[in-house]
């Protein structure tokens, strides 16, 4: 007994060594947004504080004169909740069937999926950029979203979870007379819900921290997403630190809010849609 409580306690210190280490860095970041602008722009980012000379003045900066900054928050926020419900509405369909049908070219199909899954994505931007092009979507929030809303990783983890599932309750709602749209929605989707949650805070991150490809389809300032527009205040002729530092500590704000929406299914999410096969 005496060993085991020895060993719990070791490995609460041992986590509670690696929690403050990842937490670090935020620490620094959201004590360096309460520093003056002109303190930041002579020493960047440091260990090292004047605790004398924190104060909110970036923050107000940001409410009440941070050209740009809102548009390109709302933007994120437009873009990231498209892309949540497409993605989880698709997806989950296109892994349920892989689960639970039995058709012509399933495996193949899969496979497929798993393939896609190795190949980076720099890999299938330019092909991906000419659609955009071809269909008129460049600097739109459709051309950001649409390569977005059937994630492979989404579809496998969807997969994996539906194979889970008690098919006997599609054999009785078949009996009853219900069509197989209204078995998923009705009877599967919500036995889906852990699984859900947890692709939602996945996606979600993903969207909301994407870059490269925002980058690359839009083109105007006001159609700029977070990352990108906090990315144009750095510049060879100046650094607007004002709304850089404390607008990404702003950033972390809707991932926190989603992750306390759906923590309770996300452990339950990965743990049963990691193990059934």
């Amino acid at each position: 007994m005496q060993k085991a409580e020895h060993l719990n306690g070791l490995q609460m210190w041992g986590m509670g060594i690696i929690c403050f280490i990842a937490l670090f860095p935020v620490l620094i970041l959201l004590l360096s947004s309460f520093r003056p602008s002109s303190e930041l722009m002579r020493s960047g980012i440091s260990l090292t504080f004047d605790w004398s000379k924190l104060n909110i003045d970036n923050y107000l900066y940001i409410f009440t004169q941070a050209d740009g900054y809102w548009q390109w928050y709302i933007n994120s926020l437009i873009i990231s909740v498209i892309t949540i419900v497409l993605s989880l509405f698709f997806s989950s369909m296109v892994g349920y069937a892989l689960a639970v049908y039995d058709f012509k070219g399933k495996n193949l199909f899969f496979g497929f999926v798993v393939f896609i899954l190795m190949v980076p994505f720099e890999i299938l931007m330019l092909p991906l950029f000419q659609m955009m092009i071809t269909s008129g979507l460049v600097n739109t929030y459709a051309g950001v979203v649409l390569p977005m809303i059937v994630a492979p990783i989404a579809v496998f983890f969807f997969r994996q979870y539906a194979l889970g599932l008690p098919l006997q309750l599609m054999d009785a709602a078949r009996i009853d007379g219900s069509t197989e749209y209204g078995i998923f929605f009705k009877i599967m989707l919500p036995l889906m819900t852990p699984s859900l949650g947890a692709m939602a805070i996945l996606q979600g991150l993903g969207s909301w921290n994407n870059f490269l490809w925002p980058l690359i389809v839009l083109r105007s300032n006001d159609m700029f997403t977070l990352p990108i527009g906090l990315a144009t205040l750095l510049t060879p002729y100046g650094n607007n630190y004002d709304v850089l530092i404390a607008g990404s500590v702003m950033t972390v704000i809707p991932i926190i809010i989603l992750f306390i929406f759906f923590q309770r299914y996300f452990v339950a999410g990965l743990t049963v849609g990691g193990v059934k096969g």
